[in-house]
């Protein structure tokens, strides 16, 4: 019996649960509502609705060592923490190698997802699809494989902040971010101190007359290299770190990496110390 796997999006997961569905001899079907693979790090100059979108300067915050595929090492000659352009280089290698792109229907979404009603006996889905022309098809499957993201709808909560409506100046979600060009000069708070805020924040203040950040409790912030240089994600994700995750009580824990952290900056100094651990 050929067992049948609907795989939706073509993104980093939905590439490797195509690559795992071959190596298990089952047969996977990928439904890509773009034109391209690569999810996230397809980078468009204009953001699109109901998608993911990112920015000209954004780099991953995650090694190479710690983000490749385990059966796909990223070429040695990568930096260790990439540009988009470069992830969604090693992902095109990655799908070309395993012979991927043939298993992919792209520029089709995938509009229903549903037990059939034989569902109990046969365990098959049914997955409704549109293409670009707007053609609807039914297909059946034994499997479904969710490989969406979870960075496709941004989070703008105007009604948190009274008197928005009359505000004269710009405002947007940094979904809509792409560089500093309409900063010159301009003075920009950034709220919230996450990943892409942090990124903003810095990239902005070069340009603008002045940047702020707003946060509710601070942030613990974390360099990227080491005190020798490696990857801090590849020096402190290992075993012997787990193991003292499960001997030391957390206090400890906390203490020493606090510590470690307050010698690159004093975070208390800096205001950003939170109140969690």
């Amino acid at each position: 019996m050929v067992f049948r796997v609907a795989v939706i999006g073509a993104g980093p997961s939905g590439l490797t649960s195509i690559k795992a569905c071959l190596d298990e001899g089952l047969e996977p079907t990928c439904f890509e509502s773009s034109d391209d693979m690569g999810g996230l790090w397809k980078f468009k100059e204009v953001s699109e609705p109901n998608r993911a979108s990112i920015y000209h300067s954004l780099t991953i915050n995650s090694s190479k060592e710690m983000m490749c595929y385990s059966d796909f090492p990223i070429p040695a000659d990568y930096p260790n923490y990439m540009h988009h352009s470069k992830i969604l280089k090693y992902f095109r290698m990655y799908a070309e190698h395993f012979k991927l792109l043939e298993h992919i229907c792209f520029q089709t979404s995938v509009k229903k997802v549903t037990q059939r009603p034989d569902f109990s006996r046969t365990g098959q889905w049914e997955v409704v699809t549109e293409n670009k022309d707007g053609l609807e098809e039914r297909h059946i499957f034994e499997a479904v494989i969710c490989c969406t993201g979870h960075y496709t709808y941004p989070n703008l909560p105007l009604k948190d902040f009274p008197g928005i409506e009359t505000f004269e100046g710009n405002y947007f979600h940094s979904w809509d971010y792409k560089g500093t060009e309409n900063m010159y000069g301009k003075r920009v708070v950034v709220i919230g101190i996450g990943n892409s805020g942090s990124d903003i924040a810095v990239e902005s203040s070069k340009v603008a007359e002045q940047v702020y950040m707003s946060t509710r409790r601070g942030a613990w912030v974390i360099r990227q290299i080491s005190d020798n240089g490696l990857p801090v994600d590849m020096k402190y994700t290992t075993r012997f770190v787990h193991i003292l995750f499960q001997l030391l009580p957390v206090n400890i824990l906390n203490w020493i990496s606090e510590k470690k952290i307050n010698s690159m900056y004093d975070h208390t100094m800096y205001a950003l110390k939170p109140k969690h651990r």
